[in-house]
Parts: C-alpha cells; sequence; structure tokens
C-alpha cells in the first residue's frame, strides 16, 4: 500500500496549521473527566483510542447545555472535522462526510448494535435519534473494520444511551421552539441491590419550517412545511453476580411520521417509522487475565409510505402506506487474555442476519448471512510504557455476494509526556446494500447479486501535544488521512440501455488534513476549534467528490464553571465548496457560516432547576443544506434547494432529581 502525498497535499496540511490563530478545544470541562470503567464493550473505543485510534467524545452536558433535540444535530456542531447536514432541521435525513467519505462509508451504533439502513447504505439512521437519551456519542475516524464490520470504512459513531448508576438520579424536561416545535423527555435511574434499572422516554414534535425557497416551488408543489412526530421510550435492566459477572438486557422504540415533502407534485408525503432494538448481553471477567462478552441483539425498521400528488386539477393517491423495511439480528463474541508479559490478545465472532423488502421502490423479499472471525494483538506496559501497538485481521464471509478479508495496524507513541505521535492503517470494506443486490423496480436499475464488496486502503497519522494543567491547558493535534477505494458501486449502462449495479473500475482517492486546538482557561472558559481540508476525487475523475466539502471549519467557545449558576456559549461552522450536479449542470452550494448560540441558568440551593435558551443560526443565514433535480408541472427538468434550517429560538426548563 503507497499513498504518494504531493506537495500540493503537503501545502494543504501546513495551511491547516498556519490559518487557524484561535486556541480552542473541548468545549466541556467534563470531556476530560469521561472515563469507562469494568466492561469489555464499553471500554472499546477507549482502548482503540490508546492504541492509535482518533477518538472524540460527546457528554451528556454538552447536549443538555446546547439545547440540541436530536442526535444530527448534537454531532453537526461538536465533532471536529465531520461534515452534517440535515436536510431540513432536526430529525430528517442528511448529508454526511467523514474524513472526505461518502455517507455510505460511516457507521453508526446505538449502544453498539449497528443501526444502518440494511435497505440502502446511503439512508442515514438519524432521523428517529432524540439526543435526550445520549449518555454520550463516541466518533472512532479512520477505518475500524477490524471490531465493527462493513460500513466503517471511514469511521464509526457510537451512541451511548443512559447508562446504570449505583445511585438514583433522574431528569424531567419540557421545551419549545419557534417552528411550531413542542419537547418533552425524562430518564431514571436507580440500583436495588445487584439490580440495575434504567428507563428514558422523549416526545418531540413539531409543525416545522418552509424546506425550499419559494423560488423553487411549482404550482403543483402545495406542502409548504416539513414537520416530523417522534416519540421514543427505553428500558434497561442488569443484574451483578458479584464482581465477576453481569447480565443485562436492553430494549428501545420509536414511533415516528416524518413529513417526507418536495417542492412539486407533493399535496402530503410521509414516512411512518416503527422501530424496535433489542439485545441482552453477559459480561464475564474471569480474574485479571481473561475477560469475554456474548450479546445477542435484533433491530426491527419498518416504515409506511404514503405520497399523494396533485395532478390533473385534483389529487392522485401514489402510494398508500406501502411497505419498506428490514429486520437485523445476529450476535456477537468477543475475548481478551492478558497473560501477563509483553502481549495481550483479543479475538471475536460476528454473526449477522438481515432480510427486507421495498414496495416503493421495488426490491424483492430476500435474506443475507455474513459470518465473520477476528483477531487483534497488541502490546503492554511489559512491552513499553510510551509505545502502544496492534495488529489485527477479520474474515467476512456473506452468503451471497464475495467475502472479503481485512486488516488493521495502529500504533500510539508517547514521545515526551506534552508530545505524542499515533497512527492507524490498513484495509476497510462495505459490503453490498439489498438494493444494490436485489433491486427489481422496471422503471430503473437492476441489482447484481455478484457484485463484489468496495475495497479501501487508508492510512491516518498524527502529530499532537498538551501544555498545562488539568485546570488550564492547550491541546493540538495535526492530522493527515488518505484513502484508496477500490471496486466502487455504481450504475452501469450495459447492453440494450439496461442499467445495472456494478463494480467500476478504477480508484476513488482522498487526501486530506486537519487541525485540531483545544483548551481551558480559568473561570470556567474552554473552547475548541477544527478545520479540515479534504481533496476527495471518484475513480476516472478530476473534481471533487459530491457532497463532500472541500474545506470545514468549527468553533466551540463554552462558559460553563463547575458550582456556577450560569452558563453560556456558541459554536460558529463555517462550510466550504460544496458540489452536487443537478438538472444537467454542477452547483456549488457551500460557503455558508452557521452561528448557534446558548445560555442558561441553574437555580436553587442545590442547583436542580435549569433555564435553557438555544438561538439557532442566530445570523438567519439562507444556506442550501442539499441540491437535487425537480420536475417543472410542464415536464422539464430543474435544479431546485433544501432550505438548511432558519432562525430559531429554543426554550426548555429541566428539573434533576
Amino acid at each position: 500500500m503507497s499513498f504518494p502525498v504531493s506537495a500540493r497535499h503537503s501545502a494543504l496540511l501546513l495551511l491547516c496549521a498556519a490559518s487557524n490563530p484561535v486556541l480552542a478545544a473541548s468545549p466541556d470541562p467534563a470531556l476530560d473527566e469521561v472515563t469507562v470503567t469494568g466492561r469489555l464493550e464499553e471500554t472499546l473505543p477507549q482502548e482503540l483510542s490508546r492504541y492509535g485510534s482518533r477518538v472524540d467524545t460527546i457528554s451528556s452536558d454538552q447536549v443538555e447545555r446546547g439545547g440540541y433535540n436530536d442526535v444530527a444535530q448534537t454531532v453537526q456542531a461538536l465533532t471536529p472535522g465531520l461534515y452534517l447536514s440535515p436536510l431540513s432541521g432536526p430529525f430528517d435525513y442528511m448529508e454526511l462526510s467523514l474524513q472526505g467519505s461518502r455517507s455510505s462509508e460511516v457507521l453508526w451504533l446505538v449502544d453498539g448494535i449497528r443501526l444502518n439502513n440494511r435497505l440502502y447504505s446511503t439512508t442515514t439512521p438519524l432521523d428517529t435519534l432524540p439526543a435526550h437519551m445520549v449518555e454520550r456519542i463516541e466518533v472512532l475516524e479512520g477505518g475500524e473494520g477490524l471490531f465493527y464490520g462493513t460500513q466503517s470504512v471511514a469511521g464509526t459513531v457510537n451512541i451511548v444511551t443512559k447508562q446504570f448508576s449505583d445511585q438514583p438520579d433522574g431528569q424531567v424536561e419540557l421545551g419549545l421552539d419557534t417552528n411550531h416545535g413542542r419537547h418533552a423527555n425524562g430518564f431514571f435511574r436507580t440500583a436495588i441491590g445487584e439490580h440495575r434499572f434504567v428507563a428514558y422516554a422523549s416526545k418531540d414534535k413539531a409543525g416545522g419550517f418552509q424546506p425550499f425557497g419559494d423560488a423553487d416551488y411549482q404550482p403543483s408543489g402545495t406542502d409548504r412545511e416539513r414537520g416530523y412526530d417522534v416519540a421514543s421510550y427505553g428500558l434497561k435492566y442488569a443484574y451483578d453476580f458479584g464482581g465477576a459477572a453481569r447480565a443485562s438486557f436492553g430494549y428501545q422504540h420509536t414511533d415516528a411520521t416524518l413529513d417526507y415533502v418536495r417542492p412539486f407534485e407533493i399535496a402530503r408525503a410521509s414516512n411512518d417509522r416503527n422501530e424496535d432494538l433489542l439485545t441482552g448481553k453477559v459480561d464475564i471477567s474471569a480474574g485479571e487475565n481473561l475477560q469475554l462478552y456474548v450479546k445477542g441483539y435484533y433491530h426491527d425498521w419498518d416504515t409506511l409510505f404514503s405520497q399523494v400528488n396533485n395532478s390533473g386539477g385534483g389529487a392522485v393517491v401514489i402510494s398508500d402506506r406501502e411497505f419498506w423495511g428490514f429486520k437485523d439480528y445476529g450476535a456477537n463474541l468477543l475475548a481478551k487474555y492478558s497473560p501477563g508479559g509483553a502481549l495481550e490478545y483479543l479475538a471475536g465472532w460476528d454473526y449477522q442476519h438481515y432480510s427486507g423488502q421495498d414496495q416503493v421502490f421495488l426490491i424483492a423479499p430476500n435474506a443475507e448471512t455474513v459470518h465473520a472471525p477476528f483477531v487483534q494483538v497488541r502490546t503492554t506496559a511489559g512491552f513499553s510504557q510510551d509505545v502502544r501497538l496492534s495488529l489485527g485481521a477479520r474474515y467476512n464471509d456473506p452468503g451471497k455476494g464475495k467475502s472479503s478479508t481485512v486488516w488493521s495496524a495502529t500504533g500510539h507513541w508517547d514521545i515526551t509526556p506534552a508530545l505524542f505521535a499515533r497512527t492507524s492503517f490498513g484495509t476497510g470494506f462495505r459490503l453490498p446494500d439489498a438494493y444494490e443486490l436485489f433491486v427489481i423496480d422496471p422503471c430503473c436499475e437492476q441489482g447484481n447479486p455478484n457484485l463484489k464488496p468496495e475495497r479501501s486502503q487508508y492510512l491516518n497519522l498524527s502529530i499532537g501535544g498538551r501544555a498545562g494543567t488539568a485546570e488550564q491547558h492547550l491541546g493540538w493535534e495535526l492530522v493527515g488521512f488518505f484513502r484508496d477505494v477500490k471496486d466502487l458501486i455504481d450504475i452501469v449502462t450495459g447492453p440494450g440501455g439496461i442499467d445495472t449495479l456494478d463494480n467500476v473500475a478504477g480508484t476513488s482517492k482522498v487526501r486530506g488534513g486537519e487541525l485540531i486546538l483545544s483548551g481551558r482557561m480559568a473561570g470556567g472558559f474552554s473552547a475548541n476549534a477544527s478545520l479540515t481540508v479534504t481533496d476527495a476525487k471518484p475513480a476516472g475523475g478530476s473534481l471533487q467528490q459530491q457532497e463532500t466539502p472541500k474545506t470545514l471549519a468549527k468553533l466551540a467557545l463554552n462558559y460553563a464553571p463547575r458550582d456556577g449558576a450560569l452558563f453560556a456559549g456558541l459554536t460558529l461552522l463555517r462550510t466550504g465548496d460544496t458540489f452536487r450536479s443537478a438538472a444537467g449542470a454542477r452547483r456549488n452550494y457551500g460557503n455558508y457560516v452557521v452561528l448557534d448560540l446558548n445560555a442558561g441558568l441553574r437555580l436553587g440551593a442545590d442547583r436542580r432547576h435549569r433555564l435553557s435558551l438555544r438561538l439557532e443560526n442566530a445570523l438567519d443565514e439562507q444556506y442550501a443544506s442539499r441540491v437535487r433535480t425537480g420536475t417543472t408541472d410542464a415536464g422539464g427538468a430543474y435544479a431546485f434547494s433544501f432550505r438548511g434550517a432558519p432562525r430559531t429560538l429554543h426554550a426548555s426548563y429541566a428539573y434533576e432529581f
């Protein structure tokens, strides 16, 4: 594997370092205190960070103070280097790019359960994920296919829901926003002897805002607001068998009605979602030398799609609660053996079975099974106190489609107490989704059950440092990322003009750099900033990959004294050139700045009451979150833009107990 870095790419990395003078950092004082102990699966992201993977963590305190209602907007604002653009505000589909990736190359998890859509790998799974249930969000950069499997090509995002506690605590919260939104949520957790319980629930409903500009609407597009109605609840239970074992169970359910609007033809359209996540796990610790867990999971994602069009002077039913959905279940096993000495060993096995169909964009009922054993060897303090290394491999054997073997290596070197270097490199993969394998819609392209997985090679390199004390410090990190992707799956026109899904020749190349700055100051002030520069070229092309910004800058400033009543902050997002072809032309819909402000007050002798305000898009920036091709009422093609969320005021009251 080789990644030639040209003078131009080197200059991009130097530009990152030279063009952002802001001293910044962890936006939350609590972030340096986030520790997860004891359970093998829960500690895996932190362990990967120790061995060379880069991990960003968003805490529940950040979510609460920022006034976010869904996970997508939380990650958009608070994760360095991650481009995420919700199409029409909260609880919607989105554009996504991490280290120059396509949206299909990032894996999403909830408590370690894969959440990605098994029918369409490009359909992001965040439109029904409220932020109120979050304990923390872990964003792992770079290829993580060794432990997490398909789609973890450029990164993995693990959303950890409310965790168990030895002491009873909870919260209830009510909120409003100026997009006719109403929000209510709460959680409670406690322990009774060896039994532990968690319950959480939320309700988010809004009439929404006009998602397209006036000029984009055709007379036939009469639905002028995009709203949502999302209800979620979760239950978790654990029993501890002394210190040696724990059995735990979790269940999460979501009901949602999500408007699906377009500026032409549609009188009304919606997806009615019903989703269940169920998991059971046993964690075992056999002394200091052996840890393991066995987990089973079940994910049922069902949607009924309805669409009524304006046509010929009347309403025409296009879809009447037509079904599209999938079931995904499986088992995970991971064991860690530490015999003492210089090395320790991890080994595991993944079993995945998924089935699904789509009656709207026709995908026949289908099923797929994947077996994947994997191993990793890594060093311990017996090898070195300052250098940590790992090497691993995974074999993926799907029942349909081609098998794939991937490997990864990582390293972290503490050069001095104030300076470190780290790297991760290896191969990744993305298995074909059900649409790519099985679509049979006569109007459009045809699936191909002989598709090969998309294969990638990646290299992440970084150097960074930190100076100061726990209370006052400055940190920095300069990151370079490089990725080659082969066997891309795309629509290919074959003999007779028939469009088929196939692996295309050539290599897609991603080269980029990122500068991350962090700092904490006296009196409760903290900040972070990041600048990402990306050069992403698809196979056979010379233009920037669609929906991948060339530059992305983020800034977060916060005031949050540990025992203070007042807190405040801002986030600033600057998105550079971003392109998409629509109506026969390549269009740049980037180059915009979005500013969010937040402030709040904790009241009462014990600070249990919290009043919060958030002014989203405070400058009321008019920007496009996506561009697409539509059809005029006269039958021609035209380009239209989704409108990013306008200035919106959010207000909430919470009581902690």
